[in-house]
């Protein structure tokens, strides 16, 4: 009998990340049926290969899927591998690349981020030639890849059109186009549209597809969909420590998000979540929503007190700590409950009197 006990309370929720949440029932059964037996280790298992199948499904036969164990050693592992040690990558600024990855694209793969400012966190092709000249510059970092996240680290979406455009103007440059697509899943719910169209159908080619923030217990996959965009996955994997030796649990669990409509359910549940937050938030007096609600994320300004309280029931992150802006995420595992207790404690803390103590 294990001797493992619970430490946290199964029923507790927070809007701070999608990470925060567990392990969709279906993808625990799915390890649970991976397990038992020996299989190859090292990705030559026939989850791993059973896993290619399925990604070329959502992504044209040409589409390859390496997966790895996290999404900042897929953003690595893919960028790598499209890069030369004398190239760069065009990024917003609020890029996660740029922001939340400890700067492990430059000190790990050795990458110049070249990054720009928007007001929305998407490029476009005029603001990715603010960073994209100097070609044949020997000065100067060449400008080689340009990386846009879907959704955005603001929550906003590119459209099929938008994604579309921007891979053309990379290719007018001799540039190369990669997705972060961590929250791509609740981008194409979004939409209404098939993964492929927002990637294979739009021109990227090569994305980080994200597992860990839909459901999964961990891991990522690199998808290649342009195989001339890339050299030495296969090493760059390993040399990354990305390489893991019992991959068919990683594998697995991906075949359970995607072979069937998992993706959809998780993506469209945590959406509508956020929609009803927002709706309920929009009411409560002295709340502001400061961006658009386009995917599971929702963006508004409260007082800090007021923040801090809520806080200690409810764990979210402050984005702007000049603005009092806060970030409130959902995810596959939020209910209609959940969001109204939320909202409810917004709504008690914002009519309490300043300088409150909970």
């Amino acid at each position: 009998m294990t001797q493992a006990r619970r430490h946290h309370d199964p029923e507790a929720k927070g809007f701070a990340s999608d990470n925060y949440a567990g392990v969709h029932p279906e993808v625990l059964e799915a390890l649970a049926l991976a397990n038992g037996g020996h299989q190859v280790a090292y990705g030559e298992d026939d989850y791993t290969r059973a896993l290619q199948d399925v990604f070329k499904r959502h992504f044209g036969p040409a589409a390859e899927a390496w997966p790895v164990f996290n999404g900042t050693g897929a953003n690595v592992v893919g960028l790598r591998a499209m890069t030369a040690l004398w190239e760069a990558v065009v990024c917003a600024e609020t890029a996660h690349i740029n922001t939340d990855e400890g700067g492990a694209p430059e000190r790990s793969a050795g990458l110049k981020l070249m990054s720009v400012p928007t007001p929305d966190g998407k490029l476009t092709p005029a603001l990715i030639d603010r960073q994209a000249w100097g070609f044949g510059d020997e000065h100067r970092a060449q400008p080689r890849v340009v990386s846009i996240s879907q959704s955005t680290e603001l929550g906003t979406l590119y459209t099929p059109e938008e994604i579309a455009a921007i891979a053309a103007h990379c290719r007018e440059l001799g540039m190369l186009l990669h997705l972060d697509g961590s929250r791509l899943i609740n981008a194409a719910a979004a939409l209404d549209v098939p993964l492929r169209a927002l990637t294979t159908d739009a021109g990227v080619d090569v994305l980080s597809f994200g597992g860990t923030k839909s459901g999964l217990m961990f891991g990522e996959v690199v998808v290649v969909l342009n195989p001339s965009a890339v050299r030495g996955m296969v090493y760059l994997r390993k040399t990354a420590m990305q390489l893991a030796s019992k991959m068919r649990f990683v594998s697995v669990q991906f075949e359970a998000l995607l072979a069937g409509d998992l993706w959809l359910r998780n993506a469209r549940n945590a959406n509508a979540m956020a929609a009803r937050l927002a709706a309920a938030v929009r009411e409560i007096p002295g709340v502001t929503l400061t961006r658009p609600v386009q995917a599971n994320a929702v963006f508004a300004v409260i007082p800090p007190d007021v923040a801090d309280r809520v806080r200690k029931r409810f764990r979210f992150y402050t984005w702007d700590a000049a603005t009092g802006e806060v970030r409130w995420m959902t995810s596959f595992d939020t209910t209609e409950r959940d969001v109204d207790a939320f909202a409810a404690a917004i709504a008690e803390e914002m009519s309490s009197p300043p300088g409150r103590v909970s």
